[in-house]
């Protein structure tokens, strides 16, 4: 079956590229309803955001949404991921500000407040998108694909020159939280030869060796140092959830990431979608339902939420 949270959840944090404070809030909805967000400080206009591929605008770092009356919302794949990798499939966002919270970089703290708060099953089965046949998309040396598979399959592989990242590859079945267990506390990364140059076009303004994991050659400049040997990799599979997230129902898919980013996966969505042959809808019965990435979740798999 659908679910939704049991109850409201809000967070209080700051934007990563923009700096400022915001407050987010996120609340049960009804079945069929997906996920969309709302923008609280905007009047006059469509403050109403789909969390869909369709909606994605070009953007650095990041991936945003807007809606037709130019109203957006930006840096929205940590808390995708959590809603994903948690199996909530309906809720509204309520946002007093253009980007959501950074938090600590990764989406642990979203993942643990979800699971606290428990969620309600809806009367309305889940739909997925069942992938038919391979689709790839290609940016220079990076590449994205879509493979059928039976549940939610990923692997991501990258390459750096920093020796402290160098070249990382992993593969996960996420299937029996798997997203929470392996991927969810992996932190946003960065190099320090970037930092300078970011901020200077305005972006990571809300950046700091709190919500960042940031290395210098073979360095990991953040105090604590990694959370996992291959946290970077960790991370991007993170994030290529939350943007796989905005397809609008769950996957049964195998992604395949080479040096992909949030551009390349989102290209590997309108890919799909524009090809009938590609995809069906299909209606899950128990046993499919029990492979989805949030399936079988309780309390007792929250995260530990590390102090900044």
């Amino acid at each position: 079956m659908q679910t939704t949270l049991k109850s409201p959840i809000s967070f209080v944090g700051t934007g990563l590229h923009t700096g400022r404070p915001v407050r987010m809030t996120i609340h049960p909805a009804s079945a069929e309803y997906g996920i969309w967000f709302r923008r609280t400080d905007v009047s006059g206009r469509d403050a109403m955001i789909p969390a869909r591929y369709d909606a994605v605008i070009a953007s650095e770092l990041s991936t945003k949404l807007a809606n037709g009356a130019g109203v957006e919302v930006s840096t929205v794949e940590h808390v995708m991921a959590a809603l994903a990798g948690t199996g909530v499939h309906n809720a509204l966002i309520e946002i007093d500000g253009p980007e959501v919270p950074i938090m600590d970089g990764s989406a642990a703290i979203f993942v643990k407040a979800i699971l606290a708060r428990g969620l309600r099953a809806l009367d309305a089965p889940i739909r997925a998108i069942e992938v038919l046949k391979p689709v790839t998309v290609t940016r220079g040396d990076a590449s994205a694909t879509l493979r059928p598979a039976e549940g939610l399959e990923m692997r991501f592989e990258i390459e750096f020159d920093d020796s402290a990242i160098g070249r990382q590859e992993k593969a996960l079945d996420m299937a029996n939280g798997t997203f929470v267990h392996e991927l969810c506390d992996s932190r946003t990364f960065c190099r320090s030869a970037d930092v300078d140059a970011m901020r200077a076009r305005g972006l990571i303004l809300g950046g700091t060796l709190d919500n960042a994991v940031v290395v210098d050659g073979d360095a990991v400049l953040t105090p604590g140092g990694l959370r996992h040997a291959d946290e970077p990799v960790r991370h991007k599979m993170l994030d290529a959830l939350g943007d796989l997230a905005l397809a609008g129902a769950p996957l049964l898919a195998r992604y395949d990431g080479e040096r992909a980013g949030h551009a390349l996966t989102n290209r590997l969505l309108h890919a799909l979608f524009a090809d009938p042959e590609a995809f069906r809808m299909v209606v899950l019965d128990a046993d499919m339902a029990a492979r989805l990435p949030g399936a079988g979740l309780t309390r007792s798999d929250a995260p530990e939420v590390h102090a900044a």
